[in-house]
Parts: C-alpha cells; sequence; structure tokens
C-alpha cells in the first residue's frame, strides 16, 4: 500500500501538466474531423435525437444507414436526408431482438459497406415505480437500452477495429450517473450503458485500437414527448436541436463524455464527496418532477 502511495506522489508533476494542458485546452478550440463519405448507422433515427442527427450527418456528406422499427418514421427521416444532398439506407429492425439486429447487420455490410460511425441511439422509457412498471418492460428496457449496444457493436466493431478507424457513440442521460425516482428500469439501463461506453473506450485502448474513437451523450430532460411533463431547477427542458448540436461537436472533436448541459459533470462529482444527508437536501433542492405512474399505495391512503 505505502509503495502505491509513493507511486502516486511520484506523478504529481504529470497531475499538474495535464491539468493546465486541460485549462489551455479550453480557450484553443479543437479541429472538427470530416465524415464526409464515412458509413454512419443510427438507430432509433425515425424520430427525436436520431432523426436530428442524421440529418447533421447528411449536411455533412456522410452515406446514412438508418434503423428504426417505425416504418414511417425511418422514411420521412430518410427523405429529408436526401433532400440534403445524402445518400441513405433504411432498415426496418427492431432493437430488443438480438436476432433481428445480427441479421440486419449482415445485410448493411454485405449490401452498403463496413460501418465507420455506430450511433447507438435507440431506446425506450417507462415512467413509472418498480411495483407499476411491468415485467416485459423491464426487460425491453434493458433489451434496447443496454442490450442492443452489446449486439450493434459485436456486428461492426471488427471492422473499425481491423482498420483502427471509427466511432462508436452511445447514448445514455443523465440518469446513467445519478438515479431519479419512478425512473427505475430506465436509470438502471443508463447507468449500464455509461458503463458499457467507459468499458469498451477502456478495452480499445488496451488493445491498442487508438484510432477506434467514443463518445456518451449523458443530457437532462429533453422535449421529445417520452417523458410527460418534465421540470427540473437545474434549468429548463433542453430543446433536441441543443443536444444534437452538442452531440456533434463532441463526435466530430473525439470528446469521450459529452454532458448537456456541462454541468451535470460537475453534479456527478459532487455526488461522489458530499455527504449522504447533505446530497439528500441538495436533490430536493434540484426538484425534478414528471408524470409517473405510482403502483405502491400506502395504508389508509
Amino acid at each position: 500500500m505505502l509503495k502505491f502511495v509513493l507511486n502516486c506522489l511520484l506523478l504529481l508533476p504529470l497531475l499538474i501538466v495535464f491539468m493546465l494542458e486541460s485549462l489551455l485546452k479550453l480557450f484553443i478550440p479543437k479541429k472538427r474531423k470530416s465524415v464526409t463519405g464515412e458509413i454512419v448507422l443510427i438507430t432509433g433515427a425515425g424520430h427525436g435525437i436520431g432523426r436530428l442527427t442524421a440529418y447533421e450527418f447528411a449536411k455533412l456528406k456522410s452515406k446514412l444507414v438508418l434503423w428504426d422499427i417505425n416504418k414511417h418514421g425511418i422514411e420521412e427521416t430518410a427523405a429529408e436526408c436526401k433532400r440534403l444532398g445524402a445518400k441513405v439506407h433504411t432498415f426496418v429492425v427492431d432493437c430488443s431482438n438480438r436476432e433481428d439486429i445480427y441479421s440486419s447487420a449482415k445485410k448493411v455490410k454485405a449490401e452498403i459497406g463496413d460501418v465507420s460511425i455506430l450511433v447507438n441511439n435507440a431506446g425506450v422509457v417507462y415512467t413509472s415505480d418498480l411495483f407499476a412498471t411491468q415485467d416485459p418492460q423491464i426487460e425491453k428496457t434493458f433489451e434496447v437500452n443496454v442490450l442492443a449496444h452489446f449486439w450493434t457493436t459485436k456486428a461492426f466493431l471488427p471492422a473499425m477495429m481491423k482498420n483502427n478507424h471509427g466511432h462508436i457513440v452511445t447514448v445514455a442521460s443523465a440518469a446513467g450517473h445519478t438515479a431519479v425516482p419512478f425512473l427505475m428500469a430506465y436509470c438502471s439501463s443508463k447507468f449500464a450503458a455509461v458503463g458499457f461506453h467507459r468499458a469498451l473506450t477502456e478495452e480499445l485502448a488496451a488493445l491498442g485500437r487508438t484510432g477506434v474513437k467514443t463518445s456518451c451523450l449523458c443530457p437532462n430532460f429533453i422535449n421529445t414527448g417520452f417523458i410527460k411533463n418534465p421540470s427540473t431547477s437545474l434549468g429548463p427542458t433542453l430543446e433536441p436541436e441543443e443536444v444534437v448540436s452538442k452531440l456533434m461537436k463532441g463526435i466530430l472533436t473525439d470528446q469521450k463524455m459529452i454532458f448537456v448541459p456541462s454541468s451535470i459533470s460537475v453534479l456527478t462529482v459532487v455526488e461522489r464527496m458530499l455527504p449522504e444527508r447533505f446530497m439528500g437536501i441538495l436533490k430536493q433542492k434540484i426538484n425534478v418532477k414528471f408524470d409517473a405512474v405510482i403502483g405502491y399505495k400506502i395504508k389508509g391512503q
């Protein structure tokens, strides 16, 4: 233990250098990489964040592969992407079904080519307490929000690793860092998604595949209609356009963790440092609210 502490003390000069480097980077804009011609696959592209992300990649002349369970939704997204000048391929895919993911991935590779940017965006949410959340809803939450990330990544990562070039984007949530009542299944799945991103990042580094980048998006409540009447003292509900703007900047500059708003990153650090009782009071002040189904009934009510 003593040897470990001494080794850590020897790293202090490096810590100071890296902190100064980080401060400098705040004032020096990082160059954005080109994604022209890259094959970009986006899950959940038929609406919301997935749709707007597809529009942004279309503007940057990427070749798009759009997945969604809603045929009408991805056709609408594809039409606008084509209007913007992009080549687009659409697939109706159920991201809660592993075999559907694998068979669709096989078609993509055979008909279009190797995906070089994968945006795991598809997600589901049920706003209810543990008792009002049905077992199939809990299973589906994990199948779409977490397990689908494993299946898509296993399908498309090998080509990226072979070329030492690519990008895996995990769309998670602020709820993947701090828990919220009545979103138990969702929070649990998003904690897992953040863990997936971090573990994948470490694994790629350990295997020397530094050309394959990773990014994880963690926004606060977004005005997409999935959660009804959300509010918090941290600020107004985010508009999808604002979130996608930050997401695209993060992808193009190879940012690993993208918090929207950025103040959430401070909250995640503070939660690990401050006393539990104080955090309880702070969370009351943050005052997260939304419409939810409560299955648990207190006796006498």
